[in-house]
C-alpha cells in the first residue's frame, strides 16, 4: 500500500502530519506531493520550500514535487484530456515509483485541479479529502462523476469546529477529525522561534487579523477600510493596552493606516507585524487577551488550540454580500458568525450542524440533496431576523423553503425556470406550436 498526498497549504500539511502522529493512517508509505495554488507563484514560498515546514515533510518517505513536473504550466490549469488519462498514468505511476500494489490518495480542494484531475487519472486509487480550515464544512461545489465520489471514503480534518461534521466529500464518506492535541504539537513545529521584540512584554494585547476581502468582490475599499476601524472597536471589548495586526500578505498599506488611526484614537499602542509565525502561534506566543477577524479559519482554530476568545466584525456584511448564494466563503462566515456573535443561539455543537447543514443545503441542492430535511426543520424554528441573516429570500424561494416571501403573479411569471423565464417560456412554446401547424398545413397541402 502507497499513500500519496497532493496537498498545496500549511493547514492542510499540519493536519496529514498530526493524523499521522495521532495513528490514524497506518504505516504505509506515504508520499508527499506538494504543489503551489498561488496565482502568481513566483511571489510566495509553497510547502515545498518554505523551510518553517521542514520537519513536517520529514514524515514522509519522499517528495515529488508536482510543480517541477508540471512547470511551467501552473497546477490549477492542468485538465488534461479524458484520452490523455491512462497514459499519464502510467507515466505517473512509473515517475513517482508507485508501484502496482493499492494505492491511497489525500487530495484537498477536490473540487478543482489539479487534485480533480489526480482523482480521475488513478481511477483505482481511494480517495481521503484532508480538510484546509472552515472551507472544508462546506459542500462540494460540484458534483463529482460516480467513478470518483464512489471512491471518496474518508475526510480526515483537525477538529476545530468540535462536535461539527464537515460537509465536503462524499455523504457516505467517514469522517476523522484530528485530535486537536495532535494538531497543535504539528502546527508548533512550524514556530521558527524567531524573537518578537516589543510582543513579549506582556501588556495586554489583542491581535487583529486582516484578510483583504475587497480584493475578492465582497467588500469595497472604503468599506473595507471601515472594517478596520469595527475591528478595532470589537477588540477594545478586552481593554487591551495594545493591539497587534496581522495583516494579509497582499493588503495595500492603507488598511494598515486606517487600523493604526482607530487605534491611536482609541488610546491604545498599534504594532503592525508581518511574516511568521502563523496567527495561532502569534496569539500564543504575545499571550493575546483575544483575536478578532471578520470570519479567518484562525479564529476557531486558536479557541481549540489555546481557548483564547474570539470576537469578529463584518461577517453580516460578507453574508449579505456573497454572490452567487453558493459562494464557498458562506460557511467559512455563517460558522464564525454563530460562534462569535454577542447572543448567537447556534454556538453549541448540535445547533451549529444543524445550521451549517441547512446553508449548505441552500448552498448546493443537488449536491447535498440529502440534507433537504435537516433544511426545513431549521427554517421552520428561525425567526426572521436569523433566517434573514443566514439565507437569501431568493434562494428560499427558488427551493420551495419555509420562510420564503410570497410571490406576486407577475414574479411568479418572470422567475426563471430551467434558465428562463415563465413569460418567456410560454412565448417560446408558442412560437414552436405555430412552426408545428405549419408543418401540418404544408403536409396536408402536398407541399
Amino acid at each position: 500500500m502507497t499513500q500519496l498526498f497532493a496537498l498545496h497549504s500549511a493547514y492542510g500539511l499540519a493536519t496529514a502530519a498530526a493524523a499521522i502522529d495521532a495513528g490514524l493512517l497506518g504505516d504505509d508509505e506515504r508520499v508527499l506531493v506538494p504543489f503551489h495554488s498561488a496565482r502568481v507563484p513566483e511571489t510566495s514560498r509553497g510547502i515545498a520550500a518554505d523551510p518553517a515546514l521542514r520537519s513536517l515533510r520529514a514524515r514522509f518517505a519522499r517528495v515529488e514535487d508536482l510543480d517541477e513536473l508540471l512547470g511551467p504550466l501552473h497546477p490549477s490549469s492542468w485538465e488534461p484530456a479524458d484520452a490523455d488519462l491512462p497514459l499519464l498514468e502510467r507515466l505517473l505511476t512509473r515517475a513517482w515509483n508507485l508501484g502496482d500494489g493499492d494505492l491511497d490518495l489525500f487530495v484537498q480542494s477536490p473540487q478543482v485541479a489539479p487534485a480533480r484531475t489526480l482523482m480521475t487519472l488513478l481511477p483505482n486509487a481511494r480517495i481521503t479529502v484532508v480538510g484546509d480550515g472552515l472551507m472544508t464544512y462546506s459542500p462540494m461545489r460540484v458534483r463529482m462523476p460516480h467513478t470518483v465520489s464512489a471512491r471518496i471514503v474518508r475526510v480526515v480534518h483537525a477538529d476545530v469546529v468540535p462536535g461539527v461534521r464537515p460537509l465536503v466529500g462524499s455523504p457516505l464518506a467517514a469522517t476523522v477529525p484530528v485530535p486537536v492535541e495532535a494538531f497543535r504539537a504539528a502546527l508548533e513545529e512550524t514556530d521558527t522561534g524567531e524573537p518578537l521584540p516589543g510582543l513579549d512584554d506582556g501588556a495586554p494585547t489583542v491581535l487583529v487579523l486582516g484578510q483583504y476581502l475587497s480584493a475578492l468582490g465582497l467588500m469595497t475599499a472604503q468599506e473595507e477600510l471601515a472594517l478596520q476601524a469595527a475591528l478595532v472597536d470589537r477588540a477594545m471589548e478586552w481593554a487591551p493596552r495594545r493591539i497587534v495586526f496581522k495583516p494579509h500578505p497582499s493588503a495595500p498599506p492603507a488598511l494598515t493606516d486606517a487600523l493604526r488611526v482607530r487605534a491611536r484614537s482609541r488610546g491604545v499602542e498599534f504594532v503592525e507585524h508581518r511574516g511568521g509565525p502563523a496567527a495561532e502561534l502569534l496569539a500564543h506566543r504575545i499571550g493575546a487577551r483575544a483575536v478578532v477577524a471578520c470570519f479567518s479559519t484562525a479564529l476557531p482554530t486558536v479557541h481549540a488550540l489555546y481557548g483564547i476568545p474570539i470576537g469578529s466584525s463584518g461577517a453580516d456584511t460578507v453574508l449579505h454580500r456573497l454572490t452567487p448564494y453558493e459562494n464557498s466563503n458562506r460557511i467559512p462566515a455563517t460558522i464564525v458568525d454563530a460562534l462569535t456573535r454577542p447572543g448567537s443561539l447556534r454556538s453549541h455543537p448540535g445547533d451549529l450542524q444543524r445550521l451549517v447543514d441547512a446553508v449548505g443545503y441552500a448552498m448546493q441542492p443537488i449536491v447535498a440533496g440529502h440534507l433537504r430535511e435537516r433544511a426545513v426543520e431549521v427554517l421552520d424554528g428561525l425567526d426572521i431576523a436569523d433566517r434573514e441573516r443566514w439565507f437569501a429570500p431568493r434562494r428560499l424561494v427558488d427551493l420551495g423553503l419555509p420562510g420564503a416571501p410570497e410571490e406576486r403573479m407577475l414574479q411568479t411569471l418572470l422567475r426563471p425556470a430551467g434558465g428562463i423565464g415563465r413569460i418567456e417560456e410560454l412565448k417560446l412554446t408558442a412560437v414552436g406550436a405555430r412552426r408545428r401547424a405549419a408543418r401540418a398545413w404544408k403536409a396536408i397541402r402536398g407541399r
